[in-house]
């Protein structure tokens, strides 16, 4: 997924920017693998082969997104996710 098309995505739940971090990236610069989270609601859309998963909650099943979480682990620095929401260390979660 090209970094152009990732700056026009929005969160489908509160409309608010989302912020990218990168795992992989292929030769051309495009994301290959990573994530968007948006800072309002705490969402966290992974990003796998360059398709960001933005689908509501109610239609992703977390144990399928548990082994990437799990992979990525030195990338979350220390927070946790936690029904498809990023949180910091000690934060609960009660969105």
């Amino acid at each position: 997924m090209k970094r152009e098309t990732i700056d026009k995505l929005c969160c489908p739940f509160d409309r608010s920017d989302l912020e990218l971090t990168r795992i992989t990236e292929d030769l051309d610069g495009k994301i290959d693998e990573g994530w968007l989270h948006c800072d309002q609601c705490k969402r966290i859309y992974p990003i796998v082969k360059g398709i960001p998963i933005m689908n509501p909650d109610e239609y992703r099943e977390f144990s399928l997104e548990q082994p990437l979480l799990d992979r990525w682990q030195k990338h979350l620095q220390g927070r946790r996710v936690k029904d498809f929401r990023l949180l910091d260390a000690g934060e609960e979660g009660d969105t």
